[in-house]
């Protein structure tokens, strides 16, 4: 059965093309040009993937987003018009898997969907099973280790939630707040440079693990992601 794409666009040209190029990719599409009965929709007959623009008669993209992440983990792109980098971290802090801007080209659209869908259905796929693999990287989540390139690895509590959150999602950037939210599960106050800390030790030992692989990058003025 073909993954089905939820489409909120107001403005119909743009939304018919996202719908015809990603119709021609193969997958099944729905358009909606208005925000208000997204969540109760995406709630009720839940997409495999949420494209959504950021700026919506009716509800906003960024409410829409914060909402349905309070209830589920489907993959949301955001597609917008704005490019401030404010914006852009707006929308990632609250849990876009990809970011979008107006123009784009369709072809370049349809190939991104296609990897984030890969990465969350290969994700799920291994959660289920306790047991997280990213590229010659393995997490148990069960029994709390780590092998990359077959070495088991000796991480820190912190350094292993942190690469739990990022292997869970590879390819999408996590806010520097997001990484520090999932590694303080007591919600301390720690500052950014505390993540970074933990994000450098954490990439070295990552690094010399997989004979000088980088897997862990940073994203100016967002944060930090695994690809």
């Amino acid at each position: 059965m073909a993954e089905r794409i939820l489409i909120v666009e107001d403005e119909e040209k743009i939304a018919f093309v996202l719908r015809d190029y990603l119709r021609a990719a193969g997958y099944e599409t729905d358009v909606l040009h208005e925000g208000t009965n997204v969540v109760r929709l995406v709630r009720d007959t839940p997409p495999d993937l949420l494209m959504l623009d950021l700026m919506l008669p009716g509800m906003d993209g960024i409410t829409i987003c914060k909402e349905v992440r309070q209830f589920s983990d489907l993959p949301i792109v955001m597609v917008t018009a704005k490019v401030d980098e404010i914006d852009r971290l707006i929308g990632l802090e609250l849990g876009a898997d990809d970011y979008i801007c107006k123009p784009f080209n369709g072809r370049e659209v349809a190939v991104r969907v296609r990897n984030i869908l890969r990465r969350a259905n290969s994700a799920h796929s291994s959660e289920n099973d306790f047991e997280l693999k990213y590229r010659g990287v393995t997490l148990d989540t069960e029994m709390l280790t780590c092998t990359a390139n077959g070495k088991l690895m000796e991480l820190t509590p912190v350094e292993f939630r942190l690469l739990k959150t990022m292997m869970r999602k590879p390819g999408r950037p996590f806010s520097r707040d997001a990484l520090m939210r999932a590694s303080y599960p007591d919600n301390r106050i720690v500052s950014n440079r505390t993540v970074d800390s933990h994000i450098k030790n954490l990439r070295k030992k990552l690094t010399d693990a997989m004979d000088g692989e980088t897997l862990i990058h940073a994203i100016y003025s967002v944060g930090y992601k695994m690809e």
